[in-house]
């Protein structure tokens, strides 16, 4: 099992940062990558961003591109979240999750593992 807690959220304006930090421990020699999810009042979760522990290599939605960035401390085996440039739109519960392989990496359905979320919320 891998445990993953998520902090960093909170209430910021329009054109702000924050900066979201997701720890992992457990078994965390059995996950490949780490991704951010969002899941904003009435709708789906969907894909932020991901990294690979190992080659780190990034993923980004397009709605983000440009003005979040993930990176990995390997040795904390902690991720982060980078969101500048804040949207409204971006207003949502943050998910942290890993996963065991590279399939699918951009996919809710294929992590294993969640955090429990935290809020970011965007005012405009």
């Amino acid at each position: 099992q891998v445990q993953l807690v998520e902090s960093g959220g909170g209430l910021v304006q329009a054109g702000g940062s924050l900066s979201l930090s997701c720890a992992a421990s457990g078994r965390t020699f059995s996950s490949i990558a780490m991704g951010w999810f969002r899941q904003a009042p009435g709708k789906e979760r969907e894909f932020v961003a991901a990294i690979t522990w190992s080659a780190g290599t990034t993923y980004y939605a397009d709605s983000v591109k440009g003005r979040f960035t993930i990176s990995s401390d390997n040795a904390k085996n902690t991720v982060y979240l980078q969101m500048n440039s804040l949207k409204p739109e971006d207003t949502a519960v943050y998910y942290c999750a890993a996963k065991r392989t590279l399939l699918r990496i951009t996919s809710t359905d294929h992590y294993e593992y969640w955090g429990q979320g935290t809020q970011v919320t965007v005012s405009s």
